[in-house]
């Protein structure tokens, strides 16, 4: 049966409910088909997807070749568990390979299916390895405001926006904020370094509640949902330092920053600090089916196989259709050269965003590591105040709506995160849609009609 974009639309306003949109909404983009950077919806309107979803589409959208892989491996063998002593080829095969690519000793590996369930597991994870090694009362997890790990309690207790805990509460005790590294935001730090502040912030915060307390720090690499923020370099090596000295295991959350989106395959290398776990989900497959993956330390796996194992466990562990797509996506990836493009096509589209917005007074900054990229919008760059934002007409809906350009908006900054297969012509489609709208854009955050 085949409908059309109004019946579409009335059944989707009157059965579906999506992720931060109101009741009341009437707009619905319904998206049927995709190629490389491209998508189309059921109207037939072609937009160019800047966002890689979310966050996640690194080799484009329409690979055949990923669905010959699933179909050939559902035709196979579509699911079994992996629970006790049951295993299967291709969670094997994956495994291996990731093992392969991280950084030692990150030689293990858990699989779950998105990047929630994976902060779940590395924040159980983290307190169970303690209280295996006989200290129990080490459970505060560190994190950070402006952090994003997911919706799970767990994960989302460690999430540092107050909209995700409102109405929600009470969330996991035991979890205290810090100061995110956000070197544009002067006025965070009090005219100090801003790593100096920070690591003199984490220290104070580990002597306060006892180092014998705290099992873990949680972190992006690079904040996604924060604004693309990007740390100073001497951040993450000092504080791999701290936390080493007071036996505090760092996870590492690269659901966004892993295979190839910074340039490598995972964040861990581009900073050169190796986490006790990294948590990885989205690139893995380029969303072509739900996949996650914890790399763990071989000293945090030691004491998590002891006596019986590790009690947790989700229905989709180590699920051989998306492993087999995974290894699809990683041979993809390599293959087709994108750790390099995503370095070299970030940087040419860093450069179209500076030629096109650089002289443009609500600009304050233009950010980017690799193929992840942000304008921080200001009223003033002097000041450098956020410019406020009108619900009913934010700056990324109106260019998407005006130019099909699809970029997210995320803590006042209009943040990109396109396939790694963009090219240098739509890189430039992507800076001129954003000047047509941002040169029309008043310090107040009203925009003029075109």
């Amino acid at each position: 049966m085949t409908m059309d974009t109004a019946e579409l639309t009335r059944l989707d306003r009157a059965h579906l409910i999506h992720p931060y949109l109101p009741g009341d909404a009437a707009e619905r983009v319904i998206m049927a088909s995709g190629s490389g950077c491209r998508l189309t919806d059921t109207e037939g309107r072609g937009y160019l997807d800047a966002t890689g979803g979310l966050w996640l589409a690194q080799v484009g959208h329409g690979r055949t070749e990923l669905a010959d892989v699933a179909h050939a491996q559902m035709s196979k063998l579509e699911y079994f568990t992996s629970f006790w002593e049951f295993s299967n080829e291709r969670a094997i095969e994956l495994a291996a390979r990731l093992a392969a690519l991280a950084p030692d000793p990150l030689n293990h590996v858990y699989f779950t299916s998105g990047g929630s369930e994976g902060n779940e597991a590395a924040i159980k994870m983290a307190r169970y390895h303690h209280h295996r090694r006989g200290e129990s009362s080490r459970t505060w997890i560190l994190a950070r405001s402006k952090a994003y790990h997911g919706i799970g309690y767990g994960g989302g207790s460690a999430t540092g926006f107050p909209l995700y805990h409102e109405g929600f509460a009470p969330m996991m005790p035991h979890v205290s904020h810090l100061t995110p590294p956000w070197p544009y935001r002067t006025d965070l730090y009090g005219g100090e370094d801003p790593t100096d502040f920070l690591i003199r912030e984490l220290e104070e915060r580990i002597a306060e509640i006892g180092p014998e307390n705290i099992a873990a720090m949680i972190g992006e690499p690079i904040m996604g949902v924060g604004g693309m923020l990007v740390p100073p370099a001497d951040y993450w090596p000092r504080v791999r330092e701290v936390l080493d000295r007071h036996g505090i295991l760092l996870i590492f959350d690269e659901v966004v920053t892993a295979y190839g989106r910074m340039g490598e395959w995972f964040a861990a290398q581009h900073f050169g600090v190796t986490p006790d776990i990294i948590v990885t989900a989205k690139g893995i497959t380029s969303g072509y089916v739900p996949l996650g993956a914890l790399l763990v330390g071989d000293h945090v796996a030691e004491t998590l196989l002891r006596d019986h194992g590790f009690p947790m466990g989700y229905t989709y562990n180590g699920h051989p259709v998306a492993t087999a797509v995974a290894t699809a996506n990683l041979d993809i990836i390599e293959k087709e050269g994108m750790l390099a493009r995503a370095t070299e096509r970030g940087a040419f589209l860093h450069a179209e965003l500076e030629a096109h917005l650089g002289d443009l007074p609500i600009v304050g900054e233009i950010r980017s590591v690799g193929m992840m990229l942000a304008v921080e919008l200001v009223q003033d760059r002097t000041t450098r105040t956020p410019l406020p934002l009108h619900p009913d007409r934010m700056p990324h809906d109106v260019i998407r709506r005006e130019t099909g350009v699809i970029v997210r908006d995320s803590a006042h900054s209009l943040v990109m995160s396109p396939p790694l297969v963009m090219t240098e012509s739509e890189a430039k489609e992507v800076a001129t849609a954003l000047r047509g709208v941002l040169e029309r854009t008043a310090p107040t955050g009203e925009i003029r009609t075109a």
